[in-house]
């Protein structure tokens, strides 16, 4: 990799970013309510345009009904962050909760022979920690999405520093 000193830039700089997300995790709640407001309003709009581009009517209202709604829960996302905030982490711990569910189902199946371990603790711990965010709501909402931000921030830092260095080893020295 030719520049593997940009990809180390960019694992510090967001190793710091979740740090400073750890630090003040209601200021990255909203952090990452609003992006994902914008997010929604951005999907939605290029749905909506795109809707434009499909086959047939029936294509068309689907697509106009998926983007106008879409756009909307961006809209309603951006201009009420405090109530977002709350179904966002609402939707976040019910999804915890289904996949941890899923997950220990799986363990119980013949596929998951090689990860039956993994699987069951993988599982109990979604559980636990949806348990855990619905137990103090809508109090956990405050931080709970901020806490989440800092800690993918935190992950995907430190896996860049590491693939950065990684490849800084590969590249062939200029004699």
């Amino acid at each position: 990799m030719q520049n593997w000193f940009l990809w180390l830039f960019v694992g510090i700089l967001s190793v710091a970013a979740g740090i400073l997300a750890l630090a003040n995790p209601f200021a990255a709640t909203v952090t990452a309510e609003l992006l994902i407001g914008y997010l929604f309003i951005a999907i939605g709009l290029l749905t909506l345009i795109s809707a434009f581009q499909d086959q047939g009517w029936a294509a068309r209202i689907w697509a106009l009904l998926l983007g106008a709604l879409m756009a909307v829960f961006g809209f309603n996302l951006v201009l009420h962050p405090l109530e977002g905030i709350i179904t966002l982490t609402f939707l976040v711990a019910s999804l915890m909760l289904v996949m941890g569910v899923l997950r220990l189902v799986m363990a119980l199946t013949p596929l998951a022979a090689g990860a039956r371990l993994l699987l069951i603790f993988s599982g109990g711990l979604s559980i636990l920690l949806a348990v855990m965010i619905f137990a103090n709501f809508p109090w956990s909402s405050a931080v709970v999405l901020g806490v989440f931000l800092a800690i993918e921030l935190i992950s995907n830092g430190i896996s860049m520093i590491f693939v950065s260095l990684d490849r800084r080893e590969a590249t062939p020295s200029k004699a």
